[in-house]
């Protein structure tokens, strides 16, 4: 029933057309996007057609005989617009393992789009892959999401550092001063984890240069100072806080509080869901309490950002 093709440079117009059509997508799977980091990742991603017509895609990337997708990205998936069906799916993943048997695959590893980032229903693959490829769960990541049209009340502390915010005068501004944010950020995962942002400076701004509408950054100034910051990325219904951080005075004076403010009342009031990112260690086996007591603490509840896997060969 389907061509697979596997993408090339010249498929890039037909890619992102499907994908800014697609109900499952975000702009992470824009080429433009995808490809900033192609040194690291060997790209495999695949294209499905039904005829002459492009069916569906799959962002994906390999690593020895594992195809993964996508370990680069945050989530990956098949992602399908909306005349996709449920059977055209079961076959699909059929033909795909007989693809990936002929390149020599010998495991997948499969990272759907969480359902919050869905336009519209669209698991037709979790269904697919639990009856013909037998996928288990590999890694289960916790997630919190707000629904923005609920205004659940902020818990007592971060009501407590956002009056601090007013009465300290904290100025919270839609920039884009990247520049500015981010030795506040590489300081406090330093000082916090011993770890470093995934892009640098000069990558998130090549990004936003890329995507200036869907990356947005919001910093919160004590005078002229930079006592914190938040990089959002806009995606259709969803705000996603890629990075946040705030130095020992921006803790103190409520900057984080003062751009959720902003962000969630405001600019953003209209989207449907805001989304804090995972809070888990050792693919999901450890919970960071601290961390995502402090993100329920704005009104936020769990949603699961999963991973699957299964052995080509056993598929059906």
């Amino acid at each position: 029933m389907f061509t697979i093709k596997r993408y090339s440079p010249q498929d890039r117009q037909l890619w992102d057309d499907y994908v800014r059509r697609a109900r499952n997508a975000t702009f992470l799977f824009l080429r433009g996007y995808m490809d900033y980091h192609a040194d690291r990742f060997q790209d495999h991603s695949l294209l499905f057609f039904v005829g002459r017509k492009l069916h569906s895609v799959l962002p994906a990337h390999e690593d020895g005989t594992i195809f993964a997708s996508h370990m680069g990205l945050t989530y990956g998936g098949l992602i399908m617009d909306v005349d996709v069906t449920t059977a055209d799916v079961v076959q699909l993943f059929v033909e795909l393992n007989d693809y990936l048997s002929q390149q020599g695959f010998t495991r997948v590893v499969y990272k759907p789009v969480p359902w919050v980032y869905h336009r519209l229903p669209a698991e037709e693959d979790l269904y697919a892959m639990f009856w013909k490829c037998k996928a288990r769960l590999l890694r289960r990541m916790s997630g919190t999401v707000i629904a923005l049209d609920q205004h659940l009340t902020w818990r007592k502390d971060h009501r407590r550092r956002l009056k601090s915010a007013l009465q300290m005068g904290v100025r919270v501004v839609a920039d884009d001063r990247l520049e500015a944010f981010w030795p506040v950020l590489e300081e406090n995962l330093n000082v916090r984890f011993g770890a470093r942002p995934v892009h640098s400076l000069e990558e998130i701004m090549l990004l936003k240069s890329r995507f200036p509408q869907q990356i947005v950054q919001y910093n919160a100034y004590v005078g002229d100072v930079v006592v914190g910051g938040i990089t959002f990325y806009v995606m259709g219904h969803v705000l996603h806080g890629q990075y946040s951080a705030t130095n020992d005075e921006g803790k103190m004076c409520g900057a984080m509080e003062a751009i959720y403010q902003r962000v969630m009342y405001d600019d953003f009031a209209s989207l449907r869901f805001l989304d804090f990112g995972t809070s888990n260690e050792q693919g999901g086996l450890v919970l960071n309490e601290g961390l995502i007591a402090h993100k329920e603490g704005y009104g936020g509840r769990t949603v699961c950002y999963d991973t699957y896997e299964w052995e080509v060969a056993t598929a059906i």
